[in-house]
């Protein structure tokens, strides 16, 4: 869901995550997506040395980004081993959805859940302390649509002992009116002792980038207006 969140921006996405990436392609493009910027030109060949080649860019990229790849080699990926192809995905997701995060000098992990608790702080049943079960109610997660977007989610009528209803009025919402798509199942989260840290934590940047972005939007555009009018003063 994460990669075709980016991918659609393209006009494409992926079906399978082990078998969509073995030519190396859409991870290319999947790349210039999220990067803003041009990788080398991909091979359009069927062979396997065609598919390693067009892998070994991208790996290549993903290493000039400062990112250690760690085991993770191009014959894996073209082989379609899903869990190379995952651990690399999620190093991409690391790199260039969470890294860059930095909220009063604590950055990535540290900042993201700086950000989550301060934004959820005044709701009531809302403690953030992890990226797992802090958010198998769902109220945090309705939480952090409401501060930003208070007209969307009617927070004093969810009821912390109904969590798959908070969990699917979160998704929902923010598929319909953020454009962040739905990367989690409500009964997963719920049924699970440990919701998978991974999961929640890529969901939740993408809550953070869609709402710091149009708050640069909104004081930029303040900016300009307090401009104009000493301008015209």
């Amino acid at each position: 869901a994460w990669c075709n969140s980016h991918l659609r921006k393209a006009g494409t996405q992926i079906e399978n995550i082990e078998e969509d990436f073995r030519d190396g392609l859409k991870l290319m493009l999947l790349l210039e997506v999220i990067s803003g910027e041009r990788l080398p030109k991909p091979e359009r060949g069927k062979m396997r040395v065609h598919k390693i080649n067009n892998v070994n860019k991208a790996l290549d990229f993903i290493a000039s980004k400062g990112v250690k790849l760690v085991s993770i080699g191009a014959e894996e990926i073209v082989d379609g081993n899903a869990k190379m192809t995952l651990g690399m995905i999620w190093t991409i997701i690391l790199r260039f959805a969470i890294q860059d995060i930095s909220v009063e000098e604590t950055s990535a992990k540290e900042g993201l859940l700086l950000w989550c608790q301060r934004k959820t702080a005044p709701y009531k049943n809302v403690n953030v302390q992890n990226f797992h079960i802090s958010w198998k109610d769902g109220l945090a997660f309705n939480a952090l649509i409401h501060r930003h977007r208070p007209d969307l989610i009617d927070y004093d009528s969810l009821r912390k002992d109904d969590p798959v209803t908070n969990l699917n009025n979160a998704f929902e919402v923010a598929e319909k009116h953020l454009d962040i798509p739905k990367m989690l199942d409500a009964e997963d989260i719920v049924n699970t002792a440990r919701p998978d840290e991974k999961a929640i934590m890529t969901y939740v940047s993408s809550f953070y980038h869609a709402f710091s972005g149009a708050q640069k939007a909104e004081t930029a555009a303040n900016r300009i207006c307090k401009v104009l009018a000493v301008n015209q003063e």
